[in-house]
């Protein structure tokens, strides 16, 4: 009998202690360390990422719809050039209705331009008067357009009543967006007309925009407003019918459409006379086309290194061929200011028809 297997004391049962950590290797905190820097930076880089893809973005739809609403801008007053109401309210003295107020062939053109130009914003100074080439913002056009209204207040402040709705007052509006009215007769017609006068100036942030001059309340205060923010530059081109057959046959700048102007032959030498025989023959009455172009900017730095980039605002064939003469047409990003380089750009260019070649407006009995 083997007594010492009975004898043997039994052992206890091992117990497992938990150790805890008390600290981190040198080895394992720099892996640590890089690893949550890496982590860092790749969220960042996210967010920088998605930021600047917003901004981008956002900077892309406000230019679109700043264009947009300039270029309708212009188009209405354009196709409202020349307009004549021949559903007249006014009456005679007997009571019967007054013939229609119309341009006549001695009235001044209801289109008119300056190439590479701005205005000074005078409340007394009418029309382009008080046009200026200090200040131009990359060789900005001016154009100037002239109408008749539709229509009579109630008062000399405007309400709006249904009589003023049926006498058609508010459907003919200037580029403010204030109703013109009719002229009183046809010996003010020339004086009555409306007018909406686009021009490119800065404002006191030194942020370029397209301005519109108009006549306040239709009396001898002019007033000026901001219409379109960020167009860096505004061009026009005008066209021309050179042979009366109706159709544009040239485009030409402001500047060549008065140099045309410098070639009439006049048959009178009345002062006065003569100044009406240039209303009739004058080429601004033979435009027919207005074609204008918008390089309109965004408002923050959100591009990369642009200063390769050059726009041809009406196409590079124009540009290879008058971007000596016609200042603005072509704009390189390196000759703008070092802090605007990188802000998102587009060009934007509408053809317009001059729709209401009346009497007086470019008929061809009118001006040849």
């Amino acid at each position: 009998m083997n007594t010492s297997a009975q004898n043997r004391k039994p052992r206890p049962a091992r117990t497992h202690r938990r150790t805890h950590q008390r600290g981190l290797t040198l080895v394992e905190l720099m892996v640590s360390m890089a690893l949550g820097l890496l982590v860092v930076l790749a969220s960042t880089a996210l967010l920088v990422s998605s930021k600047s893809t917003y901004t981008s973005q956002d900077d892309d739809a406000l230019v679109r719809d700043t264009s947009r609403y300039a270029i309708e801008n212009i188009t209405r007053s354009v196709r409202q050039a020349a307009f004549e109401n021949w559903d007249t309210e006014i009456t005679n003295t007997t009571g019967l209705p007054q013939s229609p107020i119309v341009s006549i062939p001695n009235m001044t053109a209801n289109l008119a331009g300056l190439d590479a130009n701005t205005l000074t914003g005078s409340t007394s100074t009418a029309g382009i008067g008080d046009k200026t080439t200090t200040g131009v913002v990359n060789g900005s056009d001016v154009l100037a357009v002239r109408f008749f209204g539709v229509g009579t207040p109630d008062s000399g402040t405007v309400k709006v009543t249904s009589d003023s709705i049926k006498k058609g007052y508010g459907s003919v509006i200037d580029c403010a967006g204030f109703a013109i009215q009719q002229p009183t007769s046809q010996d003010t017609a020339e004086d009555d007309r409306g007018w909406s006068i686009y021009y490119v100036a800065k404002d006191a942030n030194g942020e370029p925009e397209l301005r519109c001059k108009y006549r306040a309340d239709g009396g001898s205060t002019w007033s000026t407003v901001a219409i379109a923010r960020g167009v860096e530059s505004f061009q026009v081109l005008y066209g021309v019918d050179t042979n009366g057959d109706r159709t544009p046959n040239k485009f030409l700048t402001a500047t060549e459409i008065d140099a045309l102007d410098g070639t009439i032959t006049y048959t009178e030498t009345d002062a006065a006379k003569k100044k009406l025989e240039f209303n009739r023959k004058t080429y601004w009455k033979k435009v027919l086309v207005v074609k204008v172009a918008l390089l309109v900017r965004g408002m923050q730095n959100v591009q990369g290194d642009t200063s390769g980039i050059t726009y041809n605002l009406f196409g590079p064939d124009y540009s290879s061929a008058n971007a000596s003469n016609d200042t603005g047409s072509q704009i390189k990003v390196i000759d703008l200011d070092a802090g605007v380089r990188q802000r998102v750009r587009k060009v934007f260019e509408a053809t317009i028809q001059y729709r209401n070649a009346a009497e007086g407006s470019g008929k061809a009995t009118d001006i040849l």
